[in-house]
């Protein structure tokens, strides 16, 4: 699990770690860090760097971009480190005044330091190997104002690696939130935990790979306030069958997918809940989906609806399982909510996605329920069950996340660039951190609710069942796609490697 820490937990770990050290010892345990990460980019570099040729280290030029905090003062002090190794190093103030220890340590190792307003800055810039992004801190709130705007900017035009000091300048640590122009980093290096803003994007997209520097934190931190399960977090949830198993003990799955308007739903979900391990899957869904999935997955057992049928009657009929998914395709129209009613109305798990939300959205009486719920929106979806505008949910991704499991008294999918799953009863948040651009086809989120439901029909709680169902989805993408276009029936197809690669990657690191 890669652990994630808000700003409070991290300056109240920080305070308690200060007490018991020398002045100064942490600031430089970070800044011996940075430096390492930085000379071992110069070294892999070789030296190569548009027309210029140097080796390593000695004779690169280095760019330090620095406010007045102490994210400042940890870019300044690895600035004097490698200046002492034999860099040219080139610190530029962006406030009126900087940290005054970084300053003399970086002069005393032969570097300099200019104002923005310098006219050599933007030269300092465009002639880098390496700027250090050392403007702004993990305190710090809304977009870049300038001059720092201005050298953030001149940053991202030259060809130089960026590398981020704990996060990149103009993203919010504790949300992941740009609230205007932000610093986007090559490689980000953060002390003693990471950040929530690093996990969620904007933030993630704009900390490029982050390395994370042991300072002495862990033993003054609580539990993480966000977490990014691995692989071998979800190979360790993951149900596996024994030889006692059958096809009940392995759970069995009810789905409400499908419509005459929409039958591809149905066999996307039944295969989703298939390839993830139901030992059987019932599906509820009127006649013309009902062949479309006979054809495609004769195992499983269909119950086929009438109009105007009661809901009860048709979850009756379906008989015994031991979860429910509602909504891919199922249709808004009244008898869809009295089926969706119906589930919700057992003390059985149920998942919740597409038109089964738009349902609950116009029926806000259905939830909460005192039963395991997952909703799995996207971003237009939760913004209907809000009452919110897409874009701000789009914005603030933990922010909707959270409070809408909280509202509704469930587990929340959100689904998107970065998927958020915040639960209401541990207050426990997740991101997935498998998935690709490819992902943003027809279909997939109904792959992605059959899977999930087969999770919690196997007896994961909804939390594991959906960190679970994104990595592997997400990682099934991958698979498929390869740098190309994919359907969701693709995404079907590579479930089983998907499963087979996360426990095969564990295996390989236990021979390790």
């Amino acid at each position: 699990m890669r652990n994630a820490h808000t700003v409070a937990a991290v300056r109240a770990a920080e305070g308690a770690l200060m007490a018991a050290l020398p002045e100064g010892a942490l600031m430089q345990r970070a800044a011996a860090g940075l430096a390492s990460v930085c000379g071992g980019l110069l070294a892999r570099a070789g030296g190569q760097h548009g027309t210029r040729a140097r080796c390593g280290v000695y004779g690169s030029r280095v760019v330090v971009l620095t406010g007045s905090g102490d994210n400042g003062g940890d870019a300044l002090h690895a600035g004097a480190r490698l200046a002492a190794r034999g860099a040219v190093v080139t610190a530029i103030a962006a406030a009126s005044r900087v940290h005054p220890g970084g300053e003399a340590a970086l002069r005393g190792s032969g570097g300099r330091v200019i104002e923005a307003a310098d006219k050599a800055a933007g030269s300092a810039i465009a002639d880098a190997d390496l700027v250090i992004d050392g403007l702004l801190g993990i305190g710090g709130r809304g977009g870049l104002r300038e001059p720092a705007l201005s050298l953030a900017a001149a940053a991202q035009r030259a060809r130089a690696v960026v590398v981020a000091v704990d996060l990149p300048s103009g993203i919010d640590a504790d949300t992941g939130e740009a609230a205007g122009a932000a610093v986007r980093a090559d490689l980000t290096v953060t002390f003693g935990t990471l950040k929530p803003g690093l996990l969620i994007d904007p933030g993630a997209s704009h900390a490029g790979v982050v390395e994370l520097v042991d300072i002495g934190l862990a033993e003054y931190l609580g539990p993480p306030d966000v977490a990014a399960p691995q692989a071998a977090d979800i190979a360790a949830w993951l149900p596996r069958p024994s030889a006692e198993s059958d096809k009940y003990r392995r759970g069995v799955l009810g789905i409400v997918a499908g419509s005459d308007r929409f039958t591809g739903a149905a066999p996307l979900a039944v295969g989703g809940a298939i390839r993830g391990g139901a030992g059987m899957v019932r599906l509820v869904s009127a006649k013309a989906p009902a062949a479309v999935v006979r054809q495609h997955w004769p195992e499983a057992v269909i119950t086929t609806t009438d109009a105007g049928q009661a809901g009860a009657e048709a979850v009756q009929a379906a008989g015994r399982v031991q979860a429910w998914v509602a909504g891919p395709g199922m249709g808004t129209g009244e008898d869809a909510a009295g089926l969706l009613a119906s589930v919700l109305a057992t003390s059985l798990p149920v998942l919740v996605d597409a038109d089964g939300l738009t349902l609950v959205a116009a029926h806000r009486g259905m939830l909460p329920r005192s039963a395991p719920t997952l909703l799995t929106p996207h971003a237009g979806e939760l913004a209907r069950l809000l009452g919110a505008d897409p874009a701000d949910v789009e914005a603030h991704r933990l922010r909707f996340a959270t409070h809408a499991a909280a509202e509704l008294g469930c587990t929340v999918l959100l689904k998107g660039s970065t998927t958020v799953i915040a639960a209401a009863r541990d207050r426990e948040v997740l991101v997935n951190p498998t998935g690709t651009a490819w992902l943003a086809t027809a279909g997939s989120g109904d792959v992605l609710s059959g899977l999930a439901g087969s999770l919690l029909a196997q007896g994961l709680n909804p939390s594991r069942a959906a960190a679970a169902a994104a990595y592997l989805h997400g990682m099934a993408a991958r698979l498929a796609a390869d740098g190309a276009p994919i359907g969701s029936s693709d995404l079907v197809g590579a479930l089983r490697a998907a499963t087979r690669t996360v426990l095969g990657a564990v295996r390989r690191a236990g021979d390790a």
